[in-house]
């Protein structure tokens, strides 16, 4: 233990305000033999963020949220550096790592630096128990190289490709007919897993991953991402406080609502953006209600012509046979997520204000290129942790 580090963080992280960060930053630069402790007490506290529920994304978000750019490089060190003490990695959390800011950290001296790490280190110590999506990482020293993780299958490289020029082209004609192509891959997709794993001798359990819900308009987001995992036969639990809805279901239809979500987000606020210029052209100033009641307006129609699809999509792909088994699906997803989550919620909306914003966010909606395979669920204003 060393004992400048004892003495800074007695100052700085179980006190509120500048003045006890200036005293250990004080000590802290003053002392470069603590460097290398200072940095393994970081790694410390990541990993107990790990043991009390947070994954690498969660961090990110949070400190992205609430601290600076600087302070998202110091954390992205500390996590690559503990991930290398063991010898395997939960699911998804490969893709976490590799989203990480690769840009090391630069202080121009070893005070805004000291002051950059426990600023850092006090928002990781103060995080709350939340609940776990998955295993934590395997505390095995690694003295090899981290297990290579499976390609995803070939069906969803094919939806990603199609949501992705979906997005991009600017022909709507294209756009329709790639949108059209791929909600019959999610269908098929979905569909598909349902019936192998009740085939198989070891059916599947539903899982759970979180999706960030980032300001602004995060209720709004907050309601398309429930509409997208409704229809999707799983369940969203929204957590303000902490900018992430968890999703409950079966691994093949977290990734269907994972990249649905995504695509309509991105098509929504080109949507948006495009409806403000007009409403600017015409001469009118647009406003924050503006694109509150837009997203909003788009987040309650999305909602409804997800119903309508996957209610369509399950007459046409789904056999009597199969219908007992997706039934048995959605009561396992509710029986999990009400384990997971016994005390939650009704969320509040505000109304909308903004006339023109809603008929624009609606008109939106409409235009969407919705692409996915669910088969239950109405849109709800959102259920959120207490």
């Amino acid at each position: 233990m060393h004992k400048v580090i004892d003495q800074a963080f007695a100052a700085a992280l179980y006190t509120d305000g500048d003045e006890g960060l200036d005293t250990g930053a004080s000590l802290l630069a003053a002392d470069p033999t603590a460097d290398e402790a200072l940095r393994r007490r970081g790694e410390e506290f990541v990993r107990r963020a790990w043991e009390r529920g947070w994954q690498p994304a969660d961090l990110v978000r949070i400190v992205r949220r609430d601290l600076e750019a600087g302070h998202e490089q110091l954390l992205a060190e500390l996590i690559t550096a503990e991930v290398r003490g063991y010898d395997r990695l939960p699911p998804r959390w490969q893709a976490q790592l590799d989203a990480l800011d690769p840009a090391p950290y630069r202080a121009g001296d070893r005070f805004t630096r000291a002051t950059a790490v426990l600023e850092l280190y006090r928002l990781l110590l103060r995080l709350p128990a939340i609940e776990p999506v998955g295993p934590a990482p395997g505390a095995t020293p690694l003295h090899v190289q981290l297990p290579h993780h499976h390609a995803e299958p070939r069906m969803l490289t094919r939806i990603r490709a199609l949501l992705a020029k979906a997005e991009a082209t600017g022909f709507p004609d294209e756009a329709e007919a790639l949108s059209a192509k791929a909600q019959e891959l999610m269908a098929r997709h979905s569909i598909d897993e349902a019936r192998l794993s009740a085939q198989g001798h070891d059916p599947d359990a539903p899982a759970a991953c979180r999706i960030g819900v980032d300001a602004p308009y995060e209720t709004a987001k907050a309601i398309l991402l429930d509409a997208v995992a409704s229809a999707n036969r799983c369940r969203a639990v929204w957590n303000g406080s902490y900018s992430f809805s968890t999703v409950v279901g079966f691994e093949p239809d977290l990734e269907v609502v994972e990249l649905l979500y995504t695509s309509l987000l991105v098509q929504g606020t080109a949507a948006m953006t495009r409806a403000e210029a007009g409403q600017r052209a015409g001469g009118r100033k647009r406003t924050k209600t503006f694109r509150q009641s837009f997203l909003m307006a788009y987040a309650s129609r999305l909602g409804q012509r997800l119903t309508e699809t996957t209610e369509q999509v399950t007459a046409a792909e789904a056999d009597g046979s199969l219908l007992p088994v997706l039934a048995a699906r959605d009561v396992a997803v509710e029986a999990s997520a009400d384990r997971m989550f016994p005390e939650t919620t009704t969320t509040r909306v505000r109304g909308a204000t903004d006339y023109e914003g809603w008929e624009h966010g609606t008109a939106a909606a409409d235009a969407a290129h919705v692409q996915q395979p669910g088969v239950r669920g109405k849109l709800s204003p959102g259920r959120e942790t207490p």
